[in-house]
């Protein structure tokens, strides 16, 4: 531990200053022979006796049958066998040793040719064409390929992964074995038997061996043969800058040597080694706290709205989300998260109407029509691409043209095996492939045109928010984080809060780096919680480990200057794809072609978008003393956690009383906002209490609000005053133009504007366009009680936090276009749909018979503005409203 005196740095006041300090010396390192496994249908002739004498039997057996043209199938039952020994240290020396020298060579040949003389030299591709000459070179021809598509084949076969070939079973019992190593020697024996097998010529006597050139493969396995050659040919243009798919597997390897190193060295040592530097240490950093500062965080949220125009938004969509397993309902499909239905609309949807609700409060500040571009990263996993596409088509582009979105795909890599850092394969031609983390979305935005995108349409920064985040947009949040980015020429911001503990995030720390040229660096950055161990942080709780607990979480959700991170995505080295882990720590889960299910410890390499942040350090000629935020490009705003994050993001487990990360939890946080908001204007209400008095129970109530009532609370305040909700009631609210005054609800009340924000009109293309403003339902409610038996709270098919429920009675008012509703002074008990046409105005009074019911058309010259809206005015950093009412003649 580092002495607080000796880096007098002022950090958050209740924190310690210094965590972590480490210092290296560099040592050197040896090399070894490594030979990884052959082809899966590789069997060598010298194999165990425990095999031989049954291959021979069942291959009698198996010419007899097909002489009497009766071909049965072998059972593929996995065969138990214990677990391999993982390669000695040496051994993955050796291979990355040969691999880097390959891929220097690779790096200074100029073309293709050249590129193809030296991978022809590499050993393994030499003993490979050797071994195998005739059968792989001819079923190689007979497909067509070109120098292009060999090359990336000869390429697999240099970096060890020739086992996803698969090829070759005609010469299976041919192969000498002395110098490989076969993962079961059983199993494989079995399952290239039955290849042979379902082979054989049926209509001939008994086994071909060599088949004519073109009957190698059937027209399935040349159709997955074409897939990987796209799937090899994506790996090997985007990694290009550390080498392809040679370089995708040197840091393979370099990555998982590392984690062994780790458990036998000292860890200070490696991790100044891998950041290239003699002195490192991390302290908590400073924040802007939103929560202590209130006139701050109002006047930098005025500086977000402000800068609206200049501003993109950034949806790194592209992950798999296998931890929410998401199906469809009906057809069975594996679903991306983007299309998890919560509160009533995809995900996608509310990040959407999140980003909408800002630009109609820029629009009743200015009077402008402001439509941010929207840049989206999807990827292939769980038909992401298709789903997400097809999402904004159906709905028309949210209103937004199609112009204004950019859908870029990340390519898909290889999942390794944590043993031995070899690819997954579940058939021939088809590793097991996932979305290479979401750090690939700065060199993707690059090589895809997205920067220059996003200037085309004017922007400056951009904030990044990630899909399953239901809260990011709370309030301040998300515009103070942009504002000040904006506002001091910022080149990356973090918006983050308390961290809970044994969450799975990460936290975000102030490094500070002594390099070896002498000079001193700061900036902040992340560590992900995979990469906690590296940092020797402890992972449990506060009270067994104090030091995890000061650092605030990393949340995903950041600000970022373009061009800086354009200077990034654009470098020609690793750079542009920030912090590179190996995480071998999860279960890999698919299927063979034998129909057999697999679970496997593995990891493919991932690089996370955040640590963009460790290339926009600042340099200083000597240590720093003092205060350092005003000096860095790189800031953190902070605020309660609940208004920056809450996720839905992995399924709640079976009798599980984990919420944390649920789409459950995520609702519930929802409604803990909504009580804040709500008790600040004199609402009574239940307080939300912990996640785990809820996880066998429904939520106390059900409050949805829509984001234009705001965004920011200090509008959202203004448009409700005094009343109540009891426990067991539903509130709804799908409007902007609205007025609360004094309302009880004792039941539910739903009230849907369909024109929430405006109503759309046709562009050039003929596409419908959101005009804010234009033609907005309106309600206004004054000292009205509802009174009805709501929900159906005992209902057991109640989903809540995908808004599906049973309800037993509702107070329902539906306004269509420009429609309005207005009730003063009633109490509206039972069942009611107060439906009301486009351009009319619906009045609730006291009758003498209960209810007074007046329908009435609008004035034309109110029709565009309504009989009523809110006016917003600037006042300093704070924004006041007030009602007006349009004279009508």
């Amino acid at each position: 531990m580092a002495n607080p005196q000796a880096s007098p740095i002022l950090h958050h006041p209740q924190n310690h200053l210094s965590l972590f300090h480490f210092r290296t010396t560099t040592s050197p390192r040896s090399f070894s022979s490594l030979h990884f496994r052959k082809p899966l249908l590789f069997l060598p002739s010298s194999s165990s006796s425990l095999f031989s004498s049954s291959f021979s039997s069942r291959l009698q057996q198996s010419e007899q049958q097909c002489d009497n043209h009766q071909v049965r199938h072998v059972s593929t039952v996995p065969v138990e066998y214990s677990t391999p020994t993982p390669p000695e240290s040496d051994d993955f020396l050796s291979e990355i040793d040969r691999l880097n020298s390959l891929r220097a060579k690779l790096d200074v040949s100029k073309d293709l040719r050249r590129k193809d003389a030296v991978i022809d030299a590499d050993s393994r591709v030499r003993r490979f064409f050797s071994e195998n000459r005739g059968g792989l070179s001819q079923v190689l021809g007979s497909l067509g390929l070109n120098s292009k598509e060999m090359f990336l084949v000869k390429c697999v076969i240099a970096a060890g992964q020739e086992h996803a070939l698969c090829m070759n079973f005609e010469e299976a019992f041919e192969q000498e074995a002395e110098e490989y190593t076969v993962r079961s020697s059983v199993k494989n024996a079995l399952y290239a038997l039955v290849e042979m097998i379902e082979r054989f010529d049926v209509n001939s006597s008994g086994y071909k061996g060599r088949r004519e050139i073109g009957t190698v493969l059937d027209a399935e396995e040349i159709t997955h043969f074409r897939k990987f050659l796209t799937f090899l040919e994506e790996v090997e243009q985007f990694y290009d800058c550390i080498g392809g798919i040679i370089g995708y597997q040197i840091m393979v390897l370099e990555l998982l040597h590392q984690s062994s190193k780790r458990r036998n060295t000292n860890r200070s040592h490696l991790v100044e080694e891998s950041l290239g530097c003699q002195y490192l240490e991390m302290h908590t950093p400073s924040v802007l706290d939103l929560t202590q500062k209130a006139d701050y965080a109002s006047q930098a949220a005025i500086w977000g709205i402000e800068g609206l125009p200049d501003l993109g938004e950034i949806y790194p969509l592209g992950g798999a989300a296998d931890r929410l397993g998401l199906v469809d309902s009906e057809t069975g499909e594996c679903l991306p998260a983007a299309m998890l239905a919560h509160c009533g609309r995809t995900l996608l949807e509310g990040l959407i109407r999140d980003l909408q609700a800002r630009e109609f409060l820029y629009f009743k500040l200015y009077g402008k029509q402001c439509v941010t571009p929207v840049a989206i990263m999807t990827s292939a996993a769980k038909n992401n691409h298709e789903h997400v596409s097809s999402l904004c088509e159906r709905l028309k582009w949210f209103g937004r043209g199609q112009s204004n979105f950019r859908l870029f795909e990340q390519p898909l890599v290889p999942a390794v095996s944590a043993e031995d850092g070899q690819w997954i394969v579940s058939k021939p031609f088809v590793p097991v492939s996932k979305p290479g983390g979401h750090g690939v979305i700065w060199k993707l935005a690059y090589d895809k045109g997205v920067f220059n995108w996003f200037y085309d349409h004017g922007r400056k920064g951009a904030t990044v928010r990630q899909v399953s985040n239901v809260v990011a947009a709370t309030d301040v949040t998300l515009l103070a984080l942009a504002g000040i980015g904006l506002r001091y020429n910022k080149k990356l911001g973090f918006a983050s809060c308390k961290r809970n503990a044994g969450a799975t995030e990460g936290i975000n720390v102030l490094m500070e780096k002594k390099n070896f040229d002498g000079k001193w660096e700061y900036g902040i950055s992340c560590i992900e919680y995979t990469e906690f161990d590296k940092f020797g942080i402890s992972n449990r709780s506060p009270s067994s480990n104090g030091l995890q607990a000061d650092f605030p979480a990393n949340t995903n959700i950041l600000y970022v200057d373009l061009h800086s991170a354009e200077l990034i995505g654009s470098s020609s080295n690793a750079k542009n794809l920030p912090n590179m882990v190996l995480n071998t720590k999860k279960r890999i889960e698919y299927i063979d072609q034998y129909g057999d299910y697999h679970s496997v410890m593995g990891g493919r390499l991932e690089c996370t978008m955040q640590n963009i942040a460790d290339n926009f350090f600042n340099k200083f000629p000597s240590r720093c003393q003092g205060s350092l935020e005003d000096k860095l490009d790189t800031y953190i705003v902070y605020n309660e956690r609940r208004r920056v994050t809450s996720s839905a993001k992995k399924k709640k487990p079976h009798a599980s009383a984990a919420l944390h990360q649920t789409p459950d939890g995520a609702l519930l946080d929802i409604l803990r906002n909504a009580y804040d908001l709500l008790t600040e204007c004199d609402i009574k209400l239940p307080m939300i209490e912990t996640n785990d008095k809820y996880v066998d129970s429904p939520p106390p109530y059900l409050i949805l609000l829509h984001p234009a009532l705001g965004p920011l609370w200090e509008v959202s305040r203004q448009k409700f005053k005094g009343g109540s909700i009891s426990s067991c009631s539903e509130l709804q609210l799908e409007i902007a133009e609205f007025s609360w005054n004094n309302v009880q609800i004792d039941g539910s009340l739903i009230i849907t504007a369909e024109n929430a924000m405006g109503s759309t009109t046709p562009n050039d293309n003929g596409e419908p366009i959101l005009q804010y403003g234009l033609r907005c339902g309106k309600c206004k409610l004054h000292n009205v009680k509802v009174v009805n038996r709501g929900i159906d709270w005992n209902s057991k098919s109640n989903v809540y936090w995908r808004n599906d429920v049973n309800r037993l009675e509702t107070c329902k008012i539906i306004l269509h276009g420009n429609a309005e509703f207005e009730a003063s002074n009633v109490t509206i008990e039972g069942n009611h749909v107060f439906e009301v046409p486009d351009g009319h105005k619906l009045k609730i009074t006291p009758g003498n018979a209960g209810l007074s019911i007046n329908l009435e058309a609008l004035k034309e010259e109110v029709k565009e503005t309504g009989s009523w809206y809110w006016n917003y005015q600037l006042n300093g950093s704070h924004i006041h409203l007030q009602q007006v009412e349009v004279s009508q003649n």
